[in-house]
């Protein structure tokens, strides 16, 4: 035996830091003789030869068995240099295999890869680390390459070694903190983990970090998957996208969480594929006029009951509704129709989960170690160590994946507010200020502008969207500028005003009028988007339409329309939960199916109408998205009109023709001949009026175009008398006046009601 003693036991006892230099082909000088050694660690082997077979397919070399486990050894004489071999065993069962040693193949990293890596810029690091598989040489098979800087040993098992963890014990490249194997031989489909042996603490099973499948509970194993193969036909799209400024176009967006939105009642009522949403899901966001949908997380999570915000598998579609190249079937699909697609992407936090990332190799490796800056004590979760270049390039790879791999259109970026703050959600004494005794989290806010640079960067067209729900000033200022560089920020407090308002008595609304108001003082602070999200319909908070403060249902739905119509009419692009246009009465369920038999009945199907006309009109009148940013195209009409609870407002385009004026009567109360100021004059057209008899309205409303008459009012040099029924909304377009309309307009009506 050529080996020493203490090296074969420290590799029998996985506590060998190098096993390339132990096992597989190495130049020697053996009792004075040069040659090579050859030694393999084959499982199940009763003999073991190496073959020559680039020089002679029948030359083997028999190698000597040097321990019950399984490892073999061979001097080869007269071969000074490495030669290209395969093994040859034989099984216990008498079967004869003959395969490329894993340990004969050089690393699959360089070392720019690795210094990348460590450095926190290798921005495709998800076509490095992970599992991949490769032809190395004209051999396929598989490399693995995992972040494990404290273990002393790791090794990939699976299906293809009993889960053995003795056999394919990886090799450590250098200080790096990344281990690294090569296997001929295996192929897509295959199941594994990483055995992580720490210095201190249990041995370990571990999924892939970097998996880009997986399969479900209570396994969670990682799958061994080849991405490149899906052919993608979404080329003009891409293309398009590129070219766009979303800021200047209509977004509406369709918030969707798969497992619930519909399922199949003939197959145990289970939730649909990837491809059949394909089909149901596309074909109703067309009907819709949806510009976009937005998935909540799709990234692998294991407790259905997270929704998906517990991720613990970053690059990896999750498996229920189907394989990777099936969701790119769906992204594939919705983008050859003209729908986006935005995805919910979770930085902030990651579950416990033993098998995933929590103390990954006997460390708090993607974690604090300290619980006042590691952990989330509301949600039970462990916080991101964003000081830490190699966590940082795991979170950007997430991103990047998904937008390059994936085609996603954007990321809507979760609980960007637990980011920003150490003390967020704690109490004092339970968290650490930052170095400068404030508690702005430095590390997290670096992170987040170097993602949004990053993403931009690389993707121009992509939407980085922030659910941010505190007063952070520059969320959506460029990055350059000191700002966190998103595009577009949720508007979480017009939300909450808004609905607080509707959810009143129309008899106490006059009072609170300045709910409806407050929000235009800071609307152009940010670049807003406009959100009635899940978060909304959730935890007893009630569905969109039970929110609503009257106490029957057609009442209710009366009184959502006008919110809808408000929303819509309001700068800043649109966000709206699924379900949320059907009027469902029930609060979202996430295991469960949206209550689609409701459209039956008039009152919700008239909302669902409603919402599909307000996309249409939206996209129809572009000068509404291309202004949604421009705070001179917006202008209150009158706002302080509490007592008969009545507000207006105007938007402009750039061209005169251009104007939309929205008059919204918020009580039951009738209000005939209501004068409103115009900022034209000339005919006001009502385009839309939410108590349309297709909406299940009564149909009363302003039939025929207004002309203005020259009567200063709201501080406009013309009006209009209109007829407001109870609680609606109504959006009337401007047609200027033709030459003999304006020569004969009629003396001024002075009846009106202030």
């Amino acid at each position: 035996m050529i080996a020493t003693r203490k090296e074969l036991d420290s590799l029998l006892r996985g506590q060998h830091g190098h096993p390339h230099g132990f096992l597989g082909m190495h130049p020697v000088t053996h009792q004075g003789q040069r040659g090579v050694v050859v030694r393999a660690l084959v499982q199940d082997a009763r003999t073991c030869d190496v073959v020559d077979f680039h020089r002679d397919p029948e030359l083997r070399y028999p190698m000597e068995r040097l321990d019950a486990l399984g490892c073999f050894e061979v001097f080869i004489p007269d071969r000074a240099e490495v030669f290209r071999y395969r093994l040859r065993i034989e099984r216990g069962n008498g079967e004869i295999r003959q395969f490329y040693d894993p340990y004969s193949f050089l690393p699959t990293l360089s070392n720019q890869d690795l210094y990348l890596f460590n450095e926190g810029t290798e921005h495709r690091v998800y076509q490095k680390l992970g599992a991949h598989v490769r032809e190395i040489d004209g051999v396929q098979g598989v490399s693995f390459a995992v972040w494990a800087p404290s273990a002393i040993r790791v090794s990939v098992v699976g299906d293809f070694n009993h889960w053995d963890g003795r056999f394919f014990p990886m090799r450590a490249l250098g200080k790096s903190g990344v281990w690294e194997i090569f296997i001929p031989g295996l192929q897509q489909g295959l199941l594994y983990k990483y055995e992580i042996v720490p210095q201190r603490g249990a041995m370990r099973l571990k999924t892939d970090p970097y998996g880009a499948h997986f399969e479900g509970p209570p396994n969670n194993a990682s799958v061994v998957w080849d991405l490149a193969q899906y052919r993608w036909g979404d080329q003009a799209w891409m293309e398009a996208r590129a070219r766009t400024d979303w800021l200047k176009q209509p977004v509406l967006v369709y918030e969707v969480h798969l497992g619930s939105w519909r399922r199949n009642p003939d197959d145990g009522n289970r939730p649909l594929t990837y491809r059949e949403l394909a089909k149901e899901l596309v074909e109703y966001v067309k009907q819709m006029g949806f510009t976009h949908v937005e998935f909540m997380p799709l990234a692998e999570y294991p407790f259905d009951g997270s929704w998906g915000y517990q991720v613990t598998g970053f690059y990896a579609p999750t498996h229920r509704h189907g394989t990777p190249e099936d969701f790119m079937h769906l992204v594939d699909t919705l983008h050859q129709n003209g729908i986006g697609v935005l995805l919910d992407w979770v930085p902030a936090h990651f579950p416990k989960d033993f098998f995933a990332l929590a103390h990954f190799d006997g460390t708090h490796l993607y974690e604090h170690a300290d619980p006042r800056q590691g952990e989330h004590q509301d949600w039970g979760t462990l916080i991101f160590n964003y000081g830490r270049a190699e966590v940082r390039c795991f979170l950007i790879g997430s991103a990047m994946t998904w937008l390059d791999r994936y085609h996603i259109d954007g990321l809507r970026v979760d609980a960007v507010a637990s980011m920003l703050y150490l003390d967020y959600s704690r109490k004092p004494g339970q968290w650490i200020p930052n170095k400068h005794g404030g508690r702005e989290n430095l590390e997290a806010i670096d992170f987040l502008r170097y993602a949004n640079t990053t993403v931009h960067q690389y993707f121009p067209g992509v939407l980085m969207i922030a659910e941010e729900s505190t007063a952070w000033g520059g969320v959506t200022k460029p990055a350059k500028d000191h700002g966190l560089g998103f595009d577009l920020k949720w508007n979480m407090g017009w939300m909450h005003d808004t609905l607080e308002y509707f959810k009143k008595d129309p008899i106490y609304r006059k009072f609170h009028h300045n709910q409806l108001t407050f929000g235009m003082i800071y609307q152009h602070t940010e670049r807003f988007m406009m959100t009635f999200s899940h978060d909304e319909v959730v935890h007893g908070k009630c569905s969109m339409l039970l929110k609503m403060g009257a106490y029957h249902i057609p009442d209710k739905a009366r009184q959502l329309r006008v919110l809808y119509a408000w929303m819509w009419g309001w700068p800043g692009k649109k966000t709206l939960f699924m379900g949320s246009e059907l009027a469902q009465s029930a609060e979202w369920a996430y295991d469960r199916s949206l209550d689609w038999h409701l459209l039956q009945y008039l009152d919700h199907e008239g909302v669902r109408l409603l919402v599909t006309d307000l996309n249409r009109f939206y996209q129809e009148h572009g000068f509404l998205g291309a202004s949604d940013y421009d705070h001179q195209s917006f202008q209150w009409v009158n706002n302080s009109d509490g007592n008969n609870s009545v507000i207006s407002f105007v938007r402009f385009g750039t061209r005169p023709e251009e104007v939309l004026l929205v008059v919204a009567n918020m009580t039951p109360v009738p209000r005939l001949n209501y004068r409103v100021g115009v900022p034209r004059e000339g005919c006001w057209v009502e385009a839309l009026n939410t108590n349309s008899k297709r909406y299940g309205g009564g149909g009363e409303g302003n039939h025929e175009p207004v002309k203005s008459q020259p009567i200063r009012w709201d501080g406009r040099p013309h009006a209009v008398v209109l007829s407001l029924p109870g609680m609606t909304a109504h959006y009337f377009l401007y047609r200027p006046f033709a030459p003999d309309e304006a020569a004969n307009l009629a003396p001024a009506n002075q009846a009106g009601e202030k």
